[in-house]
């Protein structure tokens, strides 16, 4: 299981936080009975609900016919459509026997054309996530592998289209109308929350992922979350330190580690907090950087700049890999690490920074056991729970976002929309 620490020089801190929980506990309360008003977004509260073992079973089924034919799945989709299948998918495909490419976050045409490039002379398929078909970016790349789709394979083409999509949507009943295969986007799960879904992890298991290892993950962290009322739950204790030091004047969080698997995962992340809690004139700014090569750039920045920010580290504790620094017969001045293990060197360099780190600003560690689906699954349902709590302690609605709406207006106004 996921554990927090804290490390802050300021010696009253847990006293702090257990004021905070305490004067706050009416929330979590609410939260764990189920909040009625928020019930048309709360899908992915139970996990069960969208990623039972038939609906699981039935996505290993479709992604195991795609894995025999395909040579490439292009994951169609933008933000919460794609991000959390990528940062699985990134951090822990090898099985190589289908590529995932992704279209429909971009409307750049040189990285479509790149896009399209790679899909020449391969086995395709593709999978258009879109929860009411309305989002420009998505539609756009979906209209040009379609084209791709039908100039390869004819009318064929078709039975290499799965769209996931909201039921009633247009985008179901162009399903209907061309022989593709439907997947339902839930209606009661918004885009952010949805990696415990049809959305994320049918992706997942095309690239090779244990989907199912995954679940349980997400399932038990659910479990340990909604059992306990306590100071201990970890979650709660997130939400609440954050809201602290958000008080306090840190008006950004940094999210960091030292394992570059987590590369996307923090993308995910960033889009879960920015879009829930930016409101209102409010928020906690999610930022991400990735150590140690951003150590140069934002280690400085946090060393010696403006005391803007808190960090929460994830800190692997099994080891993943293994490789050693051997001596050679080049004089090359560093002999101090003759038998080291670059796992051991990676950890150095995290517990050092750490140390640089709280002199200046509150740390924040989560410990992750191992790298792999059911730690994943842990983080997916940890965050976004946090997050549901977090936003009400700072009294915005977690689940909408018309922040997004607003450019939308604007950009389908300047295409004529």
């Amino acid at each position: 299981m996921l554990k927090l620490r804290i490390e802050d020089k300021n010696q009253e801190i847990e006293k702090e936080l257990r004021v905070c929980m305490e004067e706050k506990r009416g929330i979590l309360r609410d939260i764990l009975k189920g909040e009625s008003k928020y019930q048309d977004s709360l899908g992915w509260f139970h996990t069960q609900e969208w990623a039972c073992e038939r609906q699981v079973a039935a996505l290993k089924k479709l992604a195991s016919k795609i894995r025999e034919e395909a040579d490439v799945f292009v994951l169609v989709g933008v933000g919460g459509s794609n991000n959390a299948a990528r940062s699985v998918i990134k951090a822990l495909q090898t099985d190589q026997k289908t590529e995932i490419l992704y279209a429909g976050n971009t409307l750049s045409p040189y990285a479509l054309n790149q896009m399209l490039q790679k899909l020449e002379g391969k086995s395709v398929y593709v999978d258009c996530i879109a929860k009411n078909f309305e989002t420009l970016e998505p539609g756009a790349s979906f209209r040009v592998l379609r084209k791709f789709l039908y100039k390869k394979y004819g009318e064929e083409a078709g039975k290499r289209i799965i769209a996931t999509g909201s039921k009633g949507s247009s985008l179901e009943r162009i399903c209907e109308q061309h022989g593709y295969t439907f997947l339902e986007f839930p209606e009661n799960v918004g885009g952010r929350f949805s990696a415990i879904t049809s959305v994320g992890l049918l992706p997942m298991a095309v690239a090779g992922i244990d989907i199912q290892k995954l679940v349980k993950g997400a399932a038990d962290m659910e479990k340990q979350l909604l059992l306990d009322e306590s100071n201990g739950n970890i979650a709660w204790q997130y939400a609440c330190i954050r809201n602290m030091y958000y008080k306090k004047g840190y008006s950004l969080e940094l999210l960091t580690g030292f394992e570059p698997q987590f590369r996307w995962f923090y993308k995910w992340w960033v889009q879960l907090f920015g879009e829930s809690e930016g409101k209102e004139n409010k928020g906690i700014f999610p930022v991400a950087a990735e150590f140690c090569e951003e150590l140069h750039a934002v280690g400085q920045y946090i060393q010696d700049g403006a005391p803007l920010m808190f960090e929460t580290f994830l800190d692997v504790q099994e080891q993943n890999a293994s490789l050693f620094a051997e001596k050679d017969q080049v004089e090359d001045f560093f002999d101090y690490l003759n038998g080291k293990d670059f796992w051991e060197m990676n950890k150095a360099s995290f517990h050092a920074t750490v140390k640089a780190h709280r002199e200046k600003l509150p740390c924040l560690i989560l410990e992750v056991e191992r790298m792999d689906e059911y730690h994943f699954g842990q983080l997916f349902y940890f965050f976004m729970f946090s997050c549901y709590v977090s936003a009400r302690i700072l009294g915005v609605n977690p689940f909408d976002q018309p922040g997004v709406e607003a450019y939308k207006k604007w950009m389908f106004e300047a295409l004529g929309k």
